[in-house]
């Protein structure tokens, strides 16, 4: 079960993100959703957005090293586009099916 203090830190991060481009989809998985995570863990981020650019893709990086400096919490992003799971490898990708399996929508 995902912490008070992760869903914080989740919820901060994508209103960051949502400053700057539209997200269609954002979803913690890993042991933070699964409940099994130590203090050392990372929180797993999965974003799904129409578009996105090389800068863009750069900005959500550094927006999540920011909170994650700022709420001591180290942040690993997943970030696919609309048309990546729908025509491309990503759609195909396992870590997707677990993502839909485990992930806790924010």
């Amino acid at each position: 079960m995902l912490t008070q203090n992760d869903k914080n830190i989740a919820q901060e991060f994508k209103n960051r993100i949502g400053q700057i481009m539209p997200i269609i989809d954002f979803k913690i998985f890993g042991s933070c959703a699964r409940g099994e995570a130590s203090d050392e863990s990372d929180l797993d981020v999965y974003i799904e957005v129409e578009k996105i650019t090389l800068n863009e893709r750069q900005k959500i990086r550094e927006i999540a090293f920011d909170v994650g400096f700022e709420m001591d919490r180290i942040i690993s992003t997943f970030v696919v586009t609309k048309e990546q799971l729908e025509k491309g490898a990503a759609g195909a990708n396992p870590i997707i099916f677990r993502i839909d399996e485990e992930g806790i929508k924010i």
